[in-house]
């Protein structure tokens, strides 16, 4: 087994997190907050805008099973990476359009992906790029949300369709 990690953050982790859940290969896909300057966030410091932080969420893949490119491709399929601080209803730059690298072979990996589906896109990708610091796991009630609220509002209307793109779009990366 080869244990890699990436983080990412698409606008809520709920939505991230309950995609990568779903992806063969993925080990874990904890809700997380990152590239904030606040020590130990919680969530009602991150939700107001003033910590820096973004939703995130921590991913250990098996890099024999999927690689980091499908990883990417998936990432940018099911978000908007086009909007500034923004994914939908959900508003801030807690819900940027985030990546975070752990070395400079990855930051490369990652900078090709971003080239590669520009073309899929009218406007610019601002996906921001960086190093990854230190991450904080989100709450206890934020983890595994989706499958644990699959009927809530939120969930049908936003989560939902996300996960069934995925589905459509990569039934071969389905765990």
């Amino acid at each position: 087994m080869k244990k890699e990690r990436i983080v990412l953050g698409g606008g809520c982790f709920w939505c991230i997190e309950a995609v990568y859940k779903n992806v063969k290969g993925v080990l874990s896909a904890v809700s997380a907050y990152t590239g904030g300057a606040r020590p130990n966030p919680t969530y009602e410091n991150v939700c107001s805008g003033a910590t820096g932080h973004a939703e995130v969420v921590d991913i250990t893949y098996d890099g024999d099973v999927i690689s980091l490119e499908d990883i990417l491709d998936i990432f940018f399929a099911i978000h908007d990476p086009t909007t500034l601080n923004q994914q939908g209803a959900d508003k801030g730059t807690q819900y940027r359009s985030v990546i975070y690298y752990e070395n400079e072979e990855k930051k490369r990996v990652i900078e090709e992906s971003i080239k590669k589906h520009q073309a899929e896109f009218d406007a610019p990708i601002v996906t921001e790029l960086s190093p990854l610091g230190e991450v904080y796991e989100a709450e206890p009630y934020h983890q595994n949300y989706y499958r644990l609220n699959a009927n809530q509002g939120y969930c049908q209307v936003v989560i939902a369709p996300k996960l069934q793109k995925f589905m459509t779009k990569f039934p071969d990366k389905l765990a």
